[in-house]
């Protein structure tokens, strides 16, 4: 729940004057707005190879769903991808496993990229089930998808206690440990491992090195990339070292 309008324009502006906005092999930029700004972001950004996502939305298409925004109505606005059972969707507004499901299964009907989050709480860590939490919440989020209809949908691991404000980073070989354990786990269910990218405090600190591991797909950051230059420089310093 960050940016208004201006500072969204702002944002764009900044994105747009680097060339890390052109794809190229070693970086895919994403970004997901609020819905407030979100076709705005989408106009800004469609001459570049920035993705643009929304942060949530709905399973059903239409309907009595008052305060909900649908599918059909974010890839209206321009987005590609559209994240999912984020851990603050999950804890604050009752997001369970299988609303999960359904969303993750309507984002792929309507041919759109699904970022499915999952991540094991402070207290399943602690008590060594990180494991049977993570099982537990990818097998729900690829039950109901269409896989005949090529789904795209990649999942971010975030641990629940290292995302926010106070967060504890994961150390790289824990978090590759579990990529590695995901993605063993969508091959076995689907004959091929799904893309998993890494969430969770990523900053310009251990960036690299979570970059760096053989099993992390990619980064989803958060509050280091709420600034325009502060994104950039991760890229920057990622490519570098991938380079």
């Amino acid at each position: 729940m960050n940016k208004t309008i201006a500072e969204a324009d702002a944002f764009c502006e900044t994105l747009k004057a680097s060339d890390r906005s052109r794809r190229s092999d070693d970086a895919q930029l994403f970004v997901i707005p609020p819905f407030t700004v979100l076709h705005r972001v989408a106009e800004h950004l469609k001459e570049t190879d920035v993705i643009v996502g929304a942060q949530n939305a709905h399973w059903k298409d239409a309907g009595a769903w008052t305060g909900e925004v649908s599918v059909p109505q974010v890839r209206d606005c321009g987005a590609a991808l559209v994240e999912i059972g984020h851990s603050e969707r999950r804890t604050y507004f009752n997001e369970t496993d299988e609303t999960v499901a359904l969303k993750t299964a309507a984002v792929v009907r309507h041919g759109l990229t699904a970022l499915v989050c999952i991540g094991d709480t402070r207290e399943e860590y602690d008590a060594g089930r990180t494991e049977e939490a993570l099982e537990r919440q990818v097998l729900a989020a690829i039950s109901e998808v269409d896989w005949a209809s090529g789904a795209k949908v990649i999942l971010a691991y975030e641990p629940v206690w290292s995302i926010g404000e106070g967060g504890t980073p994961a150390e790289p070989d824990f978090a590759d440990a579990q990529h590695k354990r995901i993605k063993a786990l969508t091959a076995d269910k689907l004959g091929a491992s799904l893309s998993v990218v890494y969430g969770g405090s990523v900053n310009p600190g251990n960036c690299v090195d979570l970059a760096l591991c053989e099993h992390i797909d990619g980064l989803f950051i958060g509050r280091s990339a709420w600034n325009a230059d502060g994104y950039l420089g991760i890229v920057a310093d990622v490519t570098a070292a991938l380079g």
